[in-house]
């Protein structure tokens, strides 16, 4: 069995209706849209959708829409979970291939795919395990001023073209094998939004592998909220804080452990 979730707030409908469509072609058997907003016309809109299932939520942050989801799909022995943006779309078939490459290695808990912008530029979303410099100068330096190192941290070097076992996974889309997810933990429903992928991929990268898959393709419309938005600049800041918080803000063994080895295994610099 394969689940997906999709947390919602306020999403356009026609954004949503197109990863649906993307969806149904694919052999997937239970889609849980969790919706943080108050408003119910998606709650409408989804009453035509065969596969999808409606829960209603509290704004409690995206891990804690999606760990409603996953919870719900451990309880139907769902063997993998997909957690997906709305902003998300594809031409190939992606569900299907990435299924097939789990099947294949057991030793994968995670799985995310090459990932391009509307106008087909690469996203870059391999990335090592962040320091507080990598992310607060992403965010608010100049990019010409820390091109060279944002490079090195989103592994540019590498050419994104072969499968990569990464520490750092995008969550706007993230294959994930259930029992790992019941092994290693849900999202880390501290923080509201933002780096809980990090955390959820280095701690899955500690006891399996995480795999970037070249051979499979999406588009990501990504919106950068905290880019347009001060509101939601405080919320990506503030959780931040967070993370280091928890994992180590300029000692922290296991990044500088698990950067080392990457590092080592694809011949970089």
């Amino acid at each position: 069995m394969i689940t997906v979730s999709i947390v919602t707030y306020n999403t356009s409908l026609t954004e949503l209706e197109k990863v649906l469509e993307c969806l149904a072609t694919e052999p997937v058997d239970v889609i849980y849209v969790v919706d943080n907003s108050s408003s119910r016309k998606i709650e409408e809109f989804l009453k035509s959708h065969d596969k999808v299932i409606y829960i209603p939520s509290a704004n409690d942050g995206y891990g804690s829409g999606h760990n409603q989801a996953i919870r719900l799909a451990a309880e139907r022995k769902s063997k993998y979970h997909v957690v997906l943006n709305s902003d998300i779309y594809w031409f190939k078939p992606v569900i299907s291939v990435m299924s097939e490459y789990m099947d294949n290695h057991a030793e994968v808990g995670l799985s995310s795919p090459k990932m391009f912008y509307p106008d087909g530029r690469l996203q870059a979303v391999c990335k090592k395990v962040p320091s507080p410099f990598d992310l607060f100068a992403r965010r608010f330096l100049p990019a010409k001023w820390i091109k060279r190192h944002n490079d090195r941290f989103t592994l540019r070097a590498t050419g994104y073209d072969h499968r990569m076992n990464i520490p750092y996974l995008s969550g706007s889309f993230m294959f994930f094998r259930v029992s790992a997810l019941l092994d290693v933990g849900f999202f880390d429903e501290r923080f509201f939004m933002y780096p809980e992928d990090i955390d959820i991929s280095r701690r899955m990268h500690k006891k399996y592998a995480t795999m970037f898959l070249p051979e499979v393709e999406i588009i990501h419309a990504h919106n950068a909220a905290s880019y347009k938005s001060m509101k939601m600049l405080w919320v990506h800041v503030s959780n931040l804080v967070k993370y280091f918080n928890k994992w180590g803000w300029f000692i922290d063994k296991d990044r500088r452990e698990i950067n080392r080895e990457l590092i080592r295994r694809e011949n970089l610099d």
